[in-house]
């Protein structure tokens, strides 16, 4: 038989040691929540960081394949047709300016795009007067013949005051002055 003390201090005993298990039990939950926790948090920073490294990949990619390196400049064919004066919009929207031409390899390149297209040269300032888009004046030309001829005479009066490049001419006498209000392909240029 049992004394009632050693009794009592038995079902202490028990009741401190369920107690502090409950405790360890506690403190273990506790920490695995913890590190659950840390851990998403973790993977969320990492996803965001994997994100955010991704995006300059792609904006490159994307650069690398609409964009085209020649010699020491990058340049840009539009896929879409616009006026002139939006398409050099567009090109200053991307860091650049409708294409101007500096030599005889640089309109060739430009010529096997294949397609019509506005180039940086105009003559609204004064009529005869052609400048680029950068203010500087004409110096090499790839006139079609009869080119530049302002429209021909036509009876409507439109001023054909911005250059295209033909794509069913000579490379090197491809360009044709258009009205500016027409809808072509453009080329943009970054020089590097």
């Amino acid at each position: 038989y049992e004394r009632p003390v050693d009794s009592g201090r038995t079902l202490y005993r028990m009741v401190a040691v369920s107690f502090g298990m409950l405790c360890v039990v506690q403190v273990t939950l506790n920490i695995s929540l913890r590190l659950v926790c840390d851990y998403n948090n973790l993977t969320e920073e990492r996803d965001q960081l994997q994100t955010s490294y991704n995006n300059p990949t792609v904006k490159r990619d994307k650069l690398q394949t609409s964009w085209q390196k020649f010699e020491s400049s990058w340049y840009f064919l539009s896929t879409e047709t616009k006026t002139w004066n939006k398409s050099r919009a567009d090109c200053l929207e991307r860091g650049a300016d409708l294409v101007i031409i500096n030599s005889d390899k640089e309109q060739e390149f430009l010529f096997n795009f294949n397609k019509r297209v506005w180039i940086g040269l105009t003559d609204r300032e004064t009529e005869g007067n052609w400048k680029w888009v950068d203010g500087t004046t004409l110096t090499i030309k790839y006139w079609y013949k009869p080119q530049p001829d302002n429209g021909g005479g036509q009876a409507d009066n439109a001023e054909e005051d911005c250059v295209e490049i033909r794509n069913d001419e000579i490379s090197l006498k491809a360009w044709n002055d258009l009205l500016c209000d027409s809808k072509l392909h453009w080329i943009c240029e970054k020089v590097v």
